[in-house]
């Protein structure tokens, strides 16, 4: 696999779970493309499943199971998205605590060695005014604050990396599958372009996801 193929091309990771935190994400992948970065943001670019849920919900579909589909299509997307379609990766770490699909994204950017940066600009921590080692650690203890320095910051980040785009990887074998389903989910989601029906997103979830323990509706 090429983790690096895509230099320029940022994963944004953080919170989503409200309009506010929402926005800031958004704010923090315009201010990279003002940097001349190409940045991912889940919610916006990829899918979102606070939409496709109640659409198959009220298709007559188990909502249990389906949730559990939706779950193994959002891993899949975003492990692609992080592990080959991005080179490099912007964590959003504000909140009482960083939040936890965002450390294991970052997780693994790091252990491929990807360019990360860290934004913090929120009065809480975690210890004592610090935060938890084990997650600023991964950029060596560096967080920014300003937004508009996360360009900067990250083009000094991939300067100082230097990371090459025909670098290979061996593929471990339990990564293959959601590599494999994250990027065939990808190919269909860019097909539709910036709109992406309810109902054409679920189609193709239930096309590549679909399993014997999903009910079918009633």
């Amino acid at each position: 696999m090429l983790p690096f193929q895509n230099p320029h091309r940022v994963y944004c990771a953080g919170p989503l779970f409200n309009p506010a935190e929402r926005r800031q994400m958004v704010e923090i992948a315009d201010a990279l493309a003002r940097e001349g970065f190409e940045p991912w943001v889940p919610h916006r670019d990829g899918m979102e499943f606070a939409e496709v849920h109640p659409y198959l919900i009220d298709q007559g579909f188990d909502a249990t199971t389906i949730g559990q589909l939706l779950h193994e299509a959002v891993f899949a997307l975003d492990v692609y998205q992080v592990v080959l379609g991005c080179g490099a990766l912007v964590a959003n770490l504000n909140g009482r605590v960083p939040d936890e699909g965002t450390v294991s994204e970052t997780a693994m950017a790091y252990i491929l060695g990807k360019p990360i940066v860290l934004f913090h600009e929120d009065v809480r921590s975690m210890i004592s005014g610090r935060h938890n080692p084990l997650v600023v650690g991964l950029t060596g203890f560096e967080t920014v604050r300003d937004v508009d320095q996360l360009g900067p910051a990250l083009r000094a980040r991939i300067a100082e990396l230097q990371p090459q785009c025909d670098h290979q990887y061996p593929c471990p074998p339990h990564l293959a599958a959601p590599l494999a389903r994250g990027e065939k989910l990808w190919a269909e989601l860019s097909k539709m372009g910036d709109e992406r029906p309810c109902a054409a997103v679920s189609e193709t979830i239930l096309e590549l996801f679909h399993s014997e323990t999903v009910v079918e509706p009633k």
